[in-house]
This record gives C-alpha cells, sequence and structure tokens, in this order.
C-alpha cells in the first residue's frame, strides 16, 4: 500500500505543481503580450491551466501525509517542514499568484496602456518565482530526507 500512495503522491506532484510552475511562470510575459494588444487566448489558457491543477495538487499533500504515515514519519521535522513550505506555497498560489494573474487579465481584455501593467507582472513574476522556489525546497527534502537510515 506504502508503494501505491508514494506512487500517486509523486505522479500527483510531477503533474500538478509541474504544469502549475511552467504555466505561471509563462503567464506574466503573455499577459504583457495580451495587454500589448496580441489578445488574451495564450494568457487565459496558462491561468485556467493554474487553477485547474492547484485544485488537483491538493493530492499532492493528501497522498504525502497517507504516506508518511503508513511510514511513521509523520512527526519527522523533515517532513513537517516540509508540510510548512507546502502550505505557504499553497497560500501564495490561492492569495498573490491567482489574483495577480487576474488582475492581469482583465487589463488585456482591454488592451492599451503596458507600462502601468509592467510592475504588476513584475511582481507577478518575484511572486511565481518565490512559490518555484519553496517547492523546489520540498523536492530537496523529499530525497534528502534528513536523519533517515536509506542512505540517500
Amino acid at each position: 500500500m506504502t508503494k501505491l500512495l508514494l506512487s500517486v503522491h509523486v505522479l500527483v506532484a510531477i503533474l500538478a505543481v509541474g504544469s502549475i510552475t511552467v504555466a505561471a511562470s509563462m503567464f506574466p510575459r503573455q499577459a504583457l503580450r495580451a495587454i500589448g494588444g496580441e489578445g488574451p487566448g495564450v494568457a487565459a489558457l496558462l491561468h485556467r491551466v493554474c487553477r485547474g491543477y492547484a485544485v488537483a495538487g491538493i493530492a499532492v499533500p493528501v497522498f504525502g501525509i497517507a504516506t508518511g504515515a503508513q511510514l511513521g514519519v509523520l512527526g519527522d521535522a523533515w517532513l513537517i517542514v516540509s508540510l510548512v513550505l507546502t502550505a505557504g506555497a499553497a497560500a501564495l498560489l490561492a492569495l498573490a499568484v491567482l489574483p495577480g494573474q487576474r488582475t492581469l487579465l482583465t487589463l488585456a481584455e482591454a488592451p492599451g496602456d503596458i507600462e502601468a501593467a509592467r510592475p504588476v507582472a513584475a511582481r507577478l513574476t518575484m511572486l511565481t518565482g518565490v512559490f518555484n522556489l519553496l517547492w523546489a525546497v520540498v523536492v530537496v527534502l523529499m530525497i534528502v530526507r534528513p536523519g533517515s537510515t536509506t542512505g540517500a
């Protein structure tokens, strides 16, 4: 059962979180292009990808916790830190990245002043980078697992 839980956890992390990190990273540039007059098509698609996979991404910590319970490591510091970072990444996505994307999409619906949108896009780029960095740290913690007896 542990192998099944771990497999689902890793697969969902790759598919959901990976898709969000790529789409969110591409979004600011595409939003600026849309505001510049190219239309919101690509930016809107990237935003839908982020929103959709954010919902699917809820399965990552769910299956991670289930796997941790099976392995008896729920109290280990590396897992607790990973859960805190995951919660932080989720909050950042829900409270800053997705709303920032919506703001830029609203500006793209009536193309015009791209200079006014640049600071919003720059802030969104930074927040997306922080989101991606949080996930990178979680991945490293999952691989290294401080205190692990597996030798990894």
